[in-house]
């Protein structure tokens, strides 16, 4: 009989009790600074080619209102499933290029489940490792012992069919002579196409400018492209 009460009283739509709201406004504020780290280091130490600086401002949205949910329905079977009926029509769309975007999404996620819930000590004990194990692996791939602080101006492309003109080495050297800074990021080869990916510093606003003169004096059809990572 004291099972059946028992199992009665888990399905039993409850209601959630008080919250203090000094232990909210504490999760809140360690939810927000966490967040915030874990945006600086994605911005500093991610290689994604999109706009790092813009991605990463959406980490303190996400994970507060990722704590604010849990907060509302972690003591509550009826909103838990309330949430789920309503997640399965809110439909969310966003367009993660790399796998680096999403592994950072889920981090800042997973602190708003661990503030939500009320397990700081763990959340703060986890993002610092998690944070450390990046930085540590930033060090030690940098070949030098120093992290990598270099931020590129521009991405550029350069894609051609004229691979006899226009061969990975010409487009490294056409490039490395203009830029005071490059570095080849991706080269897809092929029979009768190159397709190259550098990251760039420039010295003058001219330089994109010449860097496409150079490129069409070798072939006039090559498609090029400049990204701004800032």
């Amino acid at each position: 009989m004291n099972k059946i009460q028992e199992i009665g009283k888990f399905f039993t739509p409850g209601v959630a009790p008080e919250t203090s709201i000094f232990i909210f406004l504490m999760n809140l504020i360690l939810a927000a600074i966490l967040s915030y780290w874990i945006g600086r280091v994605y911005i500093k130490h991610g290689t994604a080619l999109s706009n790092r600086s813009a991605f990463a401002q959406n980490f303190i949205l996400i994970t507060l209102t990722t704590m604010l949910v849990i907060s509302i329905v972690k003591s509550s079977l009826a909103l838990s499933l309330g949430l789920i009926g309503a997640l399965s029509i809110v439909r969310f769309r966003a367009a993660i290029k790399e796998p680096q975007e999403l592994s950072y999404l889920f981090l800042a996620i997973a602190v708003g489940l661990g503030m939500g819930a009320s397990q700081q000590i763990i959340t703060i004990i986890a993002i610092a490792a998690i944070i450390g194990i990046l930085r540590a692996r930033a060090y030690f791939e940098s070949g030098d012992g120093v992290i990598n602080n270099w931020d590129p101006d521009l991405y550029l492309t350069v894609s051609t069919s004229d691979v006899e003109n226009l061969s990975l080495e010409s487009v490294s050297t056409i490039v490395g002579d203009i830029c005071s800074r490059t570095h080849l990021k991706r080269a897809d080869i092929a029979n009768d196409s190159l397709e190259m990916l550098f990251l760039v510093e420039i010295n003058k606003k001219e330089d994109p400018c010449n860097i496409e003169v150079a490129l069409r004096a070798k072939d006039k059809n090559v498609k090029i492209s400049f990204l701004e990572s800032k």
